[in-house]
């Protein structure tokens, strides 16, 4: 049997080496599952009256109601984030200085700016006059767009760097400005390219919803503060609040893999081809 041209075929001690490593994981995660469990059961974290609320209607109501307070606040920072996003992106890449560099320094700055704190100088200083849900709210929307838009800034930045030169060269040659260039050629072929960094970005930005608890609980953090100091119930109510995360992201990663299939396209293996690759090699 002739080698793999990426790495060595491991022995059959190193074979079996790996079995054991293999197994020894497996026994490691279940005896640490086995452990939580045992601890929320004597604890008493399974009694039938701190799960009730979840089937209560009135409290699953409220539920949902946070669940769609989260995705809203999520949803509306995603659609800021791309427009900003793009708009820097862009002009990062512009060749006019008074245009490129505020960009670089709006992109650099936001990106590095932690959210939890931009949250709350969005909270106190900017929405002021507002009630103070809507303030939240607020905070929370500007605070993600400005930093996932700083993020994708340079997703959309790369994106464009992604498509070959040519396809530039060639509208040039026959005449097209750059701004036609950008428009008309570069950026349809290089959405094609972001739409899975975009949605899993989409990701980052319905978990962060999570930070404006700093300042004010809202949407699923709200659900998860108010619940237990009726009930008693924290872990229960973590461990439902975490599922909805949880259920959202698989979600979105699920769509970000139909996406990238459908209009990226997906490279596939062919076996026949490998095959043909080793005897070519054990011929040479």
């Amino acid at each position: 049997m002739s080698a793999s041209v990426l790495f060595d075929e491991p022995g059959p001690r190193t074979r079996a080496r790996h079995h054991i490593y293999g197994l020894a994981a497996i026994v490691a995660i279940v005896a640490a599952i086995a452990w939580v469990i045992y601890r929320f059961y004597d604890t008493g974290q399974f009694d039938y009256a701190k799960w009730e609320p979840f089937i209560t209607p009135k409290y699953v109501f409220a539920l949902l109601r946070a669940w769609r307070d989260t995705l809203s606040v999520a949803a509306l920072a995603v659609i800021f984030a791309v427009l900003l996003g793009f708009a820097l992106g862009v002009g990062k890449l512009s060749d006019h200085g008074w245009l490129r560099w505020p960009c670089w320094l709006v992109v650099e700055f936001f990106r590095a700016l932690p959210v939890i704190m931009l949250m709350v100088f969005t909270f106190y200083a900017v929405f002021g006059d507002l009630p103070i849900r809507s303030e939240a709210f607020w905070a929370a929307v500007l605070s993600l767009a400005l930093y996932n838009g700083a993020v994708l800034a340079e997703v959309v930045r790369a994106g464009i760097n992604a498509v070959p030169k040519g396809q530039a060269e060639a509208a040039y040659a026959v005449g097209m400005r750059k701004s036609q260039v950008m428009s008309i050629v570069l950026l349809p072929q290089a959405v094609k390219i972001m739409i899975p960094a975009i949605i899993s970005q989409m990701v980052v930005a319905v978990k962060d919803t999570s930070l404006i608890l700093i300042v004010l609980p809202l949407g699923l953090t709200s659900f998860a503060k108010q619940l237990p100091q009726e009930f008693n119930n924290l872990v229960p109510t973590v461990i439902v609040v975490t599922a909805c995360y949880v259920i959202t992201n698989l979600l979105l990663s699920w769509l970000a893999t139909v996406i990238q299939r459908r209009f990226v396209g997906e490279k596939k293996l062919d076996i026949t081809q490998v095959a043909a690759g080793k005897a070519d090699a054990a011929a040479a």
